[in-house]
């Protein structure tokens, strides 16, 4: 697994799957859960999707 995902992309992601699990537990809709997904990418550094569409966010590391 290559780290695909970088920079403001991994902060975002981690902050609304934070905000979303948070939401669940509070009581809110079953969907909220889907918060899991943007929280582990974040942590993690890649997206599945990102590699399936030939995307990446991370800054290109010089030789």
């Amino acid at each position: 697994m290559k780290t695909n995902v970088g920079g403001i992309d991994k902060v975002v992601r981690i902050l609304a799957g934070i905000a979303l699990v948070i939401w669940a537990l509070m009581g809110g809709p079953v969907w909220a859960w889907i918060g899991v997904v943007p929280l582990a990418t974040g942590l993690l550094g890649w997206c599945p999707a990102y590699t399936l569409f030939g995307m990446n966010t991370c800054p290109l590391k010089k030789p």
